[in-house]
């Protein structure tokens, strides 16, 4: 477990009238997790902010980036970790749910699968983007496939996004469900990305299925044998 975290005191939650066992669990499992108390006490939105902090521990990520993009951002926890670290940064989120307003950063409300999302990201950045983050995923239907192949799907968006528009040298992270991203997409990343890797943070909890890709050191858009950079800053 990751150093500083609070210590742990068990505590129960008793079924209450009008709530299922199922939420009582969840309750009962957040007020017992100490990165639910270490962000509340260290002022971060969600626990999830401490799978980027360990992320970019293992593989420094984001200091000296200048722009930003935070796919999912909601509610916004690793956009207050790009701005903590990275302070000069041009950071901008988008998610389909509301974002409560975060210091210096550009926030859209809309679907990231909108054909006029990419347009208008890159806009709000003002150029390139050295990073984008995706902590996207599919709201679950209860089917495990099917969830799986919808947050599978969004990632591969996002990975086409990065790939379209990171400037050279850029890095890419992403979420990925059932041991990591298919073979497809390492592959697509693999010809785009000097390094591929995956990596669970000891954030992310032992029982989620979730792991993180994370592809640095982007070659730069290539058509055919040609590589073309994005605009210069």
């Amino acid at each position: 477990m990751s150093r500083g975290l609070p210590p742990s005191g068990h505590q129960r939650v008793r079924t209450a009238r009008g709530r299922t066992a199922a939420s009582t669990r969840w309750l009962e499992r957040q007020l017992n997790d100490p990165y639910v108390r270490k962000a509340k006490a260290e002022g971060y939105r969600s626990r999830a902010a401490y799978k980027l902090i360990e992320l970019d521990e293992r593989f420094r990520l984001i200091k000296g980036a200048k722009r930003v993009v935070d796919l999912g951002v909601t509610p916004g926890g690793w956009s207050q970790v790009v701005r903590k670290l990275a302070p000069d940064a041009t950071v901008v989120g988008i998610d389909l749910l509301p974002t409560d307003p975060l210091d210096g950063v550009i926030l859209f409300q809309m679907d990231f699968t909108d054909d006029r999302a990419p347009d208008l990201l890159i806009e709000a950045l003002g150029g390139a983007p050295d990073l984008v983050l995706s902590d996207m995923a599919a709201n679950t239907v209860g089917h495990a496939q099917t969830d799986h192949l919808r947050t599978m799907g969004l990632v591969e968006t996002a990975a086409q996004f990065a790939v379209d528009t990171l400037r050279p040298g850029g890095a890419f992270i992403a979420k990925v469900l059932a041991g990591g991203a298919d073979n497809a997409l390492v592959a697509e990343l693999k010809r785009n990305f000097a390094t591929v890797k995956h990596a669970k943070p000891p954030a992310s909890r032992k029982e989620s299925s979730e792991w993180y890709v994370i592809a640095q050191g982007f070659k730069g858009r290539q058509t055919g044998s040609t590589t073309t950079a994005p605009d210069p800053r």
